[in-house]
């Protein structure tokens, strides 16, 4: 996807991401342990914008999200499925994972990332 460097952001949503990776929650934190620095083979990045939203983890090379659906998000899955089409349409993949299994079952979190990486890369 060619277009994964120049994804549209507001300037709100840029503040937001910076304040957002200085109080990451421990499940990212976790997370983030296992995937930066290209450990599974892209690079990631943290708190990223995307329109006027802020993604968790953000593969640019391959247009990929990752979040990490916690306690804000229980009673939000409306909201959270609009913000997740507003940014699909950009051609955006998602994977979404809960707290729990972020703290119960990293490791098949990391293979089940590899899998879709791998997907992705080959389309």
């Amino acid at each position: 996807m060619s277009l994964q460097n120049i994804l549209p952001y507001t300037p709100e949503a840029r503040d937001m991401a910076k304040t957002l990776r200085k109080n990451m929650t421990e499940s990212e934190k976790v997370l983030w342990e296992c995937i930066r620095k290209k450990q599974i083979g892209v690079q990631f990045f943290r708190q990223f914008p995307i329109l006027e939203y802020v993604v968790d983890f953000y593969a640019k090379e391959i247009g990929l999200v990752v979040e990490i659906d916690g306690s804000s998000h229980h009673n939000r899955f409306l909201e959270d499925s609009h913000r997740q089409a507003r940014i699909e349409k950009l051609g955006v993949h998602f994977i979404r994972f809960t707290n729990e299994q972020v703290f119960n079952n990293l490791d098949n979190i990391v293979q089940e990332l590899r899998i879709t990486i791998e997907n992705i890369n080959q389309n």
